[in-house]
């Protein structure tokens, strides 16, 4: 899931979470010194929640929300990365693998008290079914070769699939379970409203949710306040709740972490790592699978500008991407230089056999002169009776490194005549850009920078590239029914060593093709103060849409 849709907001709300902090001492803490539990964790970001609505959320901080306020079936364990149970307690399958069955938490309810049982996940998994053309789309890619889905009793959940499938962990590890009895209303007609309800606390009513953590107050651009779940029914957090501030302005969120307006902060800047750990700030730093794109238009009927599809002027654009500066100069040696989609993190996902181009503008010169697009006498090249000058949609959330990285790209592309024109534009502003005409049309854009989040196992990241993902992943309008059919054989492949061999065939065709060229791989770098403790890392930050475990373990020292 991308991660950097930055979001306005400010200072303004430090006042919000402040009041809420103190707590009383017990025990101890495990070597992270003594717990103290209560309290509210004020956790900043220069992200945040594009939408609390899980067929609309795009971003990384919306879906690490839904992890903290929703059960999953499973979730992963953030040391050795293998499936373990979240509200399934156990599950088996068949002999011939098609049949699965998982044993849910009895007894178990949601925050407003009523029951929450196998029935509400049978419901969820079928609503997005039934609308997997409509508006459940950015789901459907997880119930593939989906048969049937039944609850033989309150704790029984069984998913009977027409073929067995290798993915079935991990596409179900995405999915949050909804309360039925809140989102039935929407699941009518053509289930429309499943996409257009804001699912946000209103009239004075929290958010209803089955996590360890409740959504209490919310105001987009600015704050979300979640208090603890007293229904819970895994490990209850030590805190009380915590909130989740957003920033726009990064030197403003590293001052109030540095003054205690704010305890923790997720994906630091790389500019602060210094600065914060000279002020006596906890700073993290470790490997991530975050990467960071140069996105070339690929919608094969987009009629302008057609000399984009051309296979020499993207080898070209990549040859003049000088990766190496960028690692040291944009992100300051906080990340490596990128190949694939499927970024090292993943372990033996990552094709590392794939090389990218070297940086060399000579050779980019002689690709563009090959394909006949001389220079002009400013400098810059013609193609098809207009001059190589490009707009780059910028979301806001890139800035920063991202910026600097954009200015290295655009100063080496006018030494081969590219024309680069940075266009910043507001997150969900600069995603309605690449997907027009009407959300699905992929035809007004012709470049642009983001980046992605993916999971540990390759599939989602591997699933955004599909045809049918128009209008919901897809930020490139890549669709290529050979690669189509390359994805269905993969999320079918049980045996290992086969599936490995398609997956790294499908990154060498996307390397190919360049609908990306993947810039640089990003270290995951947080800090708090040292005041708290208990945080768990993993590759996708303190906060993250892996597993409940690091909000639920952090507390007061």
């Amino acid at each position: 899931m991308t991660r950097r849709w930055g979001l306005m907001g400010g200072v303004v709300a430090v006042g919000l979470l402040a009041a809420a902090c103190g707590a009383r001492t017990v025990g101890t803490g495990g070597g992270s010194g003594t717990i103290r539990p209560g309290g509210m964790l004020r956790l900043g970001t220069g992200s945040g929640i594009d939408s609390m609505n899980p067929f609309v959320a795009f971003n990384q901080d919306a879906y690490s929300t839904f992890e903290y306020i929703y059960p999953f079936l499973v979730q992963y364990d953030t040391k050795t990365l293998a499936f373990v149970g979240d509200f399934a307690t156990k599950w088996e399958t068949s002999a011939d693998g098609r049949t699965w069955t998982f044993h849910t938490r009895p007894g178990a309810r949601w925050s407003d008290g009523q029951a929450l049982t196998a029935r509400d996940a049978a419901w969820t998994f079928r609503t997005i079914v039934r609308f997997g053309k409509g508006p459940t789309t950015n789901f459907i890619q997880d119930f593939t070769h989906i048969e049937s889905i039944v609850t033989p009793d309150a704790n029984t959940l069984v998913i009977t699939y027409r073929t067995p499938v290798a993915v079935v962990l991990s596409n179900l590890q995405q999915v949050p379970i909804l309360p039925q009895h809140v989102w039935s209303t929407y699941a009518t007609g053509n289930g429309m409203q499943l996409k257009t309800t804001p699912n946000v606390p209103a009239n004075g009513h929290a958010l209803v949710g089955g996590g360890p953590f409740y959504l209490d107050q919310y105001k987009k651009n600015e704050i979300a306040l979640f208090k603890a779940n007293p229904y819970y029914y895994g490990h209850k957090p030590y805190i009380d709740g915590f909130g989740l501030e957003y920033f726009t302005n990064d030197d403003a969120m590293i001052i109030a972490l540095k003054t205690g307006q704010l305890d923790a902060i997720e994906s630091v800047p790389s500019t602060s790592v210094a600065t914060l750990r000279s002020a006596g700030v906890t700073v993290y730093v470790g490997p991530g699978l975050e990467f960071h794109d140069f996105i070339i238009n690929s919608n094969p009927k987009k009629t302008t500008n057609p000399e984009l599809r051309n296979p020499l002027v993207r080898k070209a654009f990549e040859y003049a991407i000088d990766r190496e500066a960028i690692v040291k100069t944009a992100w300051l040696g906080y990340s490596q230089p990128g190949t694939t989609i499927v970024p090292p993190g993943t372990s033996r996902w990552h094709d590392g056999g794939i090389r990218a181009l070297p940086f060399d503008l000579d050779k980019a010169n002689q690709l563009l002169d090959q394909a006949g697009y001389p220079k002009g006498s400013n400098g810059i090249r013609g193609a098809n009776g207009h001059p190589m000058q490009y707009t780059v949609i910028f979301p806001h959330g890139e800035t920063g490194a991202g910026s600097r990285a954009f200015t290295i790209i655009q100063n080496d592309f006018r030494q081969i005549g590219v024309k680069l024109i940075q266009r910043v534009m507001d997150d969900s502003a600069a995603f309605a850009a690449i997907t027009s005409p009407g959300n699905t049309g992929y035809l007004d854009f012709d470049l642009a920078m983001w980046d992605w989040v993916p999971l540990e196992d390759p599939d989602f990241i591997l699933s955004v590239m599909q045809c049918n993902q128009y209008g919901a992943w897809s930020d490139s309008g890549y669709c290529d029914p050979a690669y189509d059919r390359m994805y269905m054989q993969q999320a079918a492949a049980v045996d290992p060593k086969q599936r490995l061999a398609i997956v790294y065939a499908m990154q060498r065709k996307l390397f190919d093709d360049r609908p990306y060229i993947v810039i640089n791989y990003q270290d995951i770098i947080d800090g708090w103060n040292k005041n708290w403790a208990g945080f768990v890392e993993s590759n996708q930050s303190l906060f993250n849409p892996l597993s409940k475990e690091s909000l639920t373990r952090v507390h007061q020292v």
